[in-house]
Parts: structure tokens; sequence; C-alpha cells
């Protein structure tokens, strides 16, 4: 069975331009690293539905419970092989608020959030992530 994970994309309209919200991953190894290693915030997940998934993953990565909307995107697989579920949702979220769950290790899941018009998340985001964000923007013709 291939591995799954599962996540919210939000975003917002502004000035007739596509705005997400993506996290960076923690941890020494993602240090420096920032093209193509952003993410949607997101997680693996075994038996759960990908909504209910998607939205313990939210609140695991940023520290807030989700309870707005979701609209599902076709999911996309990995170069690994893992098969990302994505529901995006129109929302506000002020980055400095985020709260990310801890790994083993003690490092936080994500470092840090932030906004990004269209153009530069899908040069910030893993690239078999892109999708998502090109998905959206072809259902808001932007």
């Amino acid at each position: 069975m291939s591995r799954k994970s599962s996540g919210i994309l939000l975003y917002k309209k502004k000035d007739k331009k596509l705005e997400v919200f993506l996290v960076h991953p923690g941890g020494p190894f993602w240090l420096r690293k920032d093209l193509g290693v952003w993410s949607i915030p997101k997680g693996e997940f075994n038996d759960d539905y990908p909504e209910v998934a998607a939205r313990r993953e939210f609140f695991e990565e940023t520290g807030i419970k989700f309870s707005g909307d979701l609209m599902p995107l076709a999911p996309q697989k990995l170069k690994s092989g893992k098969v990302v579920y994505a529901f995006a949702s129109e929302g506000e979220f002020e980055p400095y608020k985020l709260r990310s769950n801890k790994t083993e290790f003690g490092w936080p899941e994500v470092d840090r959030g932030e906004w990004f018009t269209s153009d530069v998340a899908v040069e910030k985001i893993n690239p078999g992530q892109a999708g998502f964000i090109k998905e959206l923007l072809d259902r808001f013709h932007l």
C-alpha cells in the first residue's frame, strides 16, 4: 500500500491575484533550503478519510483548528510514490501565529509559514505539489 498525505491549501484573492499559504519544513536538513521545499500544511494518514486527515494535519502543523468548507483538488503523486490529497479553502492566517508540533528529535515539523503569490509559490513549493496551485488558478481563470 502506498503512503498517503492529506492537507489544506489556504488561499486568498488579493488585487485579482491568487495568494497561497505554504509552510517550510523544520529541522537542520531544511534550514538553508528554499526553492522546491515548501509545502501545503499536510501529513501522512492511514485509515482516516482524506478530509479528516487534512483538518488534523493542518492543526498539527499550524496550531489552528480549521473548520471552514473544503474544496477537493485532484490528488498528486510525488516522485517517491506518495499520493497527496489536498483541499483548498479561502481564508486568512497570520504566519506569526503558527505553532507546529515537534518531531521525535525536538524540531518543529514546520519552522515557518508564509503567504506567496501564485507565481512565487510555484517556485517555492515541492514540485510534486505545484499542480494544486495550477488547478486553483485554472478554476478561478487567473
